[in-house]
């Protein structure tokens, strides 16, 4: 430890550059995942955050919400299959409405979800305020709380002609439950119907856009789901995982984040690994006299991986803190800091930093200390 700490002092600024690019190689791979999960939490969150066990779909839809209707027949179906606790409708569309604070309403467009009150399909992430527990009142997401979608905000739905309007109340705040990139509320159904007869009003019926499902105490979300799609022609029943990984354009997303990420954690370990080689070659000739007086392989090896994680840890720390002030940096970014994905990624690159390490190690091993009375340096052979 002290060959090692001792070098490292003395060659401050050579090992603070790969200890700052190793930190910003770590912050970028923290950003874009933290990037990836807040992007996809904006896409699928309230679908990700509700709480029924399985969503059945219109098999025509192909998973996609905003093209799936469930018809009465199908909707008496699925409540009678083995393993359904309870079935009810959840619908889901995409409104223009008036919201705004200080008096400044403008329309926007806004996700509504409504379920049956007291079943499934709730939002599971209320952080402040309460459910509806009545027609008119909504659960909106807290990260469009500033925009006129705070609790006690009032968000009228814009009708088209001859529709009536319709004016929600936000009661609580639930995270990450918006869908589409959109300001989303939660309400009960009869408000869903409201909002749809306000811009339809010939409509004769409305329809849910999926059957929320809670399954029986002890049965598997899974085999229920695959015991729907078998049993009621025209459906196509998915767990909520299922559902929110089958979503139109998630699993593209994931992909390409996907590739970015893995392309950092190449570089990361290469940059490492190619830097300990070269300083390996560069300080050949200390090395040798090392040996020629009696140092072990084993402690200049344990003095190379000491290096080696002190660069990465730094480096892991600075990355850390560069994350954190980004993720109260604003902006409209949405990452937060956990401590888990923080964790996984470090110890990940420090493990293929020191596998990539080895060929320094490799290197040192194969030193000969007689090399020292011929000037001869490391002998690779």
């Amino acid at each position: 430890m002290f060959l090692a700490l001792t070098e490292m002092r003395r060659a401050k600024v050579r090992f603070g550059l790969l200890s700052g690019a190793v930190g910003l190689l770590v912050f970028l791979i923290l950003f874009q995942q933290a990037l990836s999960t807040g992007l996809i939490n904006q896409f699928i969150g309230a679908l990700r955050n509700q709480s029924a066990d399985v969503l059945v779909f219109n098999a025509q839809a192909r998973k996609n919400l905003e093209g799936s209707i469930v018809l009465p027949a199908q909707q008496a179906a699925v409540a009678q299959v083995p393993g359904v606790a309870e079935a009810t409708p959840l619908g889901e569309g995409t409104f223009t409405v008036l919201a705004g604070v200080d008096g400044a309403a403008e329309e926007q467009d806004a996700v509504i979800f409504g379920y049956q009150l007291d079943g499934p399909g709730a939002p599971t992430t209320l952080v402040e305020g309460r459910l509806p527990e009545a027609t008119g009142e909504a659960v909106a997401s807290s990260r469009d709380a500033d925009e006129g979608f705070g609790i006690g905000d009032t968000v009228t739905v814009v009708p088209n002609a001859g529709g009536a309007e319709v004016v929600f109340t936000v009661v609580g705040l639930a995270e990450e439950i918006n869908y589409s990139v959109s300001p989303t509320l939660f309400t009960d159904f009869a408000g869903f119907e409201a909002a749809k007869r306000a811009v339809n009003p010939d409509a004769t019926a409305v329809l849910p856009s999926v059957m929320a499902v809670r399954v029986a105490d002890g049965a598997d979300p899974e085999e229920v789901a695959a015991a729907i799609t078998a049993a009621v022609e025209g459906t196509e029943a998915l767990t909520r995982r299922q559902a929110v990984d089958g979503s139109p354009g998630v699993s593209a997303v994931r992909q390409s984040f996907s590739v970015v990420l893995l392309l950092f954690y190449l570089v990361v370990p290469l940059v490492t690994g190619l830097f300990f080689l070269i300083v390996t070659f560069q300080k050949a000739g200390a090395l040798t006299l090392l040996r020629a007086i009696g140092s072990p392989a084993g402690l200049l090896v344990r003095s190379l991986l000491l290096q080696v994680v002190a660069v990465v840890l730094t480096g892991s720390v600075l990355a850390v803190g560069l994350f954190w002030l980004a993720s109260r940096g604003g902006g409209g970014l949405d990452i937060s800091v956990e401590s888990g994905p923080v964790l996984f990624t470090v110890t990940l690159v420090l493990v293929l930093a020191l596998l990539t390490s080895l060929a320094a190690v490799r290197r040192v091993l194969r030193i000969d200390p007689i090399a020292a009375t011929t000037g001869a340096g490391v002998q690779v052979g």
